[in-house]
């Protein structure tokens, strides 16, 4: 909003800045981290819908997370929303979409994260029901983006490590996108089982996709590394900023004991967006290592649902795998601080894609 305002203040000294997507970025991380910040306080003392929990989980869970408010993933996409929407160019297509993925998965959460409290279960909405919102969106979400596309990137899927192979089919590739932003979105739910969990790891692929996409969106280094150039792509990385900023107001006060929870409202949204940016961005692929611990979590559900319907047995004494490790005898810090750690790794790894190629 401020940027379409730039041609008619730009007589105002310092507003040249407006013009730097960087400097743009930065001052989106600090409105949504301020915005959340003390949104929080307010939130926390007048909406108490407490979060069901798992009967079957660790028994700690049970003793010392009943009660919690949850739903505090509305707040996280409210600030990512307003902050990307205020620094950002509300003319770019791309930001635009990403923006509505983000609110209609949200959206969905919420109404998730509604049926929860109100019955006093932690079943929700029927997860085929969920799945298909996920599915359609996605489809809509990923027809639009290859619409938007320049033709010598329409229809081209890129792999890392690889700088001249790529498939050319735009029916599959926007099959592909759907899997990937649905996959994306239920990762980052399924991680979302422990204080801070889930955030910490999605501020840090957040960060890696804004870089990604500030490059693919400026020739030059597109040219350089030798990746598909996107044009008006560099907007997103006010999004991913913003996300950040909004995820740190909220780890501020989900730091254990946890003072409200995201609930589905913010991790399906947050899952999402960072599908749906590594679409954008052709960086499907990278996003599958800057997200691997999201993978992992995702993966360890698939092979105890398939495991035990085979055999009767399970392979991890919980699922996902992170109630595995507690079940082993590991303090709850002790499994999120190091699967932050895994994160940060899988991070790096998936930066190097940039170059190695």
């Amino acid at each position: 909003m401020l940027y379409s305002l730039f041609p008619y203040i730009n007589f105002i000294t310092g507003t040249n800045l407006l013009r730097y997507i960087t400097f743009r970025t930065v001052c989106s991380l600090l409105t949504a981290l301020i915005f959340s910040f003390f949104i929080y306080p307010i939130f926390i003392k007048h909406f108490k819908r407490n979060q069901p929990i798992r009967k079957d989980g660790p028994e700690t869970h049970v003793l010392y997370k009943q009660g919690t408010p949850t739903m505090g993933g509305a707040i996280i996409i409210a600030s990512t929303i307003l902050s990307s929407l205020l620094w950002g160019d509300i003319h770019n297509d791309y930001l635009l979409l990403i923006l509505g993925l983000t609110f209609v998965y949200s959206l969905l959460g919420f109404v998730d994260d509604y049926f929860k409290t109100k019955y006093k279960n932690s079943k929700g909405l029927c997860g085929k029901q969920k799945l298909f919102v996920q599915i359609i969106c996605g489809l809509i979400f990923s027809f639009l983006v290859e619409q938007l596309r320049t033709q010598d990137i329409a229809g081209h899927l890129t792999f890392p490590f690889f700088k001249n192979f790529t498939i050319n089919s735009s029916v599959f590739l926007i099959i592909f996108t759907t899997f990937v932003i649905v996959g994306s979105s239920n990762a980052v739910n399924l991680t979302d089982g422990l204080d801070g969990l889930a955030t910490f790891p999605s501020m840090i692929v957040a960060f890696c996709l804004g870089i990604m996409s500030y490059i693919t969106g400026h020739f030059v280094f597109a040219n350089y590394l030798q990746i598909f150039y996107v044009p008006m792509s560099g907007e997103l990385s006010i999004f991913c900023g913003a996300l950040i900023g909004a995820c740190l107001g909220f780890l501020w006060y989900n730091a254990p004991p946890a003072k409200i929870f995201m609930g589905d409202t913010g991790s399906l949204a947050i899952g999402g967006a960072l599908g749906g940016v590594s679409v954008i961005i052709k960086h499907e692929f990278a996003l599958a290592i800057i997200g691997g611990l999201f993978v992992i979590e995702a993966i360890s559900v698939i092979l105890q649902v398939s495991y035990f319907k085979i055999t009767g047995k399970r392979i991890f004494l919980m699922a996902p795998i992170h109630h595995h490790f507690e079940k082993k005898g590991w303090s709850e810090s002790t499994v999120v601080i190091r699967f932050w750690i895994i994160s940060i790794v899988f991070a790096l790894i998936g930066l190097a894609t940039l170059k190695l190629r």
